[in-house]
């Protein structure tokens, strides 16, 4: 089975749009973009185009490529106090000088819809999330729409970005999942990914994930966007691995799309919240 994210996301956009047309409110995006980066500047241009689509307004902050954290931080806060802005997107990855930390700790909690800030980061470990990172939150979404149970599987994480993996990890084991968390120090990968149930991969490196790692019958989801003589893979070997895999994510067309749509739903959340009005 493949787990079209693209349609799914369609779907769910089309259902936000009516939810903010009815809600009576016009929530407000603001992103933050460093340099030239050309994936940077399309994945905000299609943020963007989907808040068009579903009646969000969005704005943009781009700095040059040599700016300083101060200088950053200083168009961050420059968003906090924007009484029209509902939520703040610092497009990641920034530039080697700018210490990302400090950036995404200036971002007000409450209009922190990417759920970086350390505040969401705790509440997420804690269980009790106010605004979930959008990439783990479409995962879930995904595997809830196609009706997949999470609930007492093993689940597979290999990566511990704070982007996704490890936020992914919290989400899954509040899912009640028992979770393993992988990454570039672990022993005998092979042997861990092939106990799991859902395996998700979130590392960033082209066919990092092949079919003799899969456990025969297992939930494939694969985060990763590489670029291999010109085209867009992921981290796993899609051709050999949907042989094995009961159900899988393509790329494109798999987690993208979700994290997109699941960044706008939580932008309706902002806004609601900082209206005083039902989330």
């Amino acid at each position: 089975m493949i787990l079209d994210g693209k349609q799914v996301a369609a779907d769910r956009l089309e259902i936000l749009k009516a939810e903010i047309r009815s809600s009576g409110l016009f929530p407000q995006l603001a992103t933050v973009l460093m340099g030239d980066n050309p994936a940077s500047r399309l994945y905000v241009k299609l943020k963007h185009e989907a808040c068009g689509r579903v009646g969000i307004g969005s704005a943009g902050k781009v700095l040059p490529a040599g700016a300083t954290t101060a200088e950053v931080v200083q168009a961050v806060e420059e968003l906090n106090r924007d009484t029209a802005i509902d939520g703040i997107l610092v497009q990641l990855p920034l530039p080697p000088q700018v210490a990302t930390p400090l950036v995404l700790e200036a971002v007000d909690p409450g209009k922190d819809v990417d759920g970086f800030h350390p505040c969401n980061l705790g509440r997420l470990l804690a269980g009790s999330p106010l605004f979930v990172p959008a990439t783990p939150r479409g995962i879930l979404s995904l595997l809830g729409h196609y009706h997949i149970p999470v609930a007492g599987r093993h689940a597979v994480v290999v990566g511990r970005s704070v982007e996704v993996g490890r936020p992914l990890a919290a989400l899954l084991t509040t899912a009640d999942a028992t979770v393993t968390l992988c990454h570039s120090k672990t022993r005998d990968l092979s042997a861990i990914t092939r106990q799991a149930e859902i395996l998700v991969s979130a590392v960033g490196r082209p066919r990092t994930i092949t079919a003799p790692m899969v456990r025969k019958g297992a939930v494939v989801v694969d985060v990763g966007t590489n670029y291999v003589d010109g085209k867009l893979c992921g981290d796993v070997d899609y051709a050999g691995v949907s042989a094995v895999a009961s159900a899988i994510t393509p790329v494109p067309g798999g987690v993208g799309p979700m994290t997109i749509v699941s960044l706008l739903e939580n932008t309706l959340r902002a806004a609601r919240m900082r209206r005083c009005t039902p989330v």
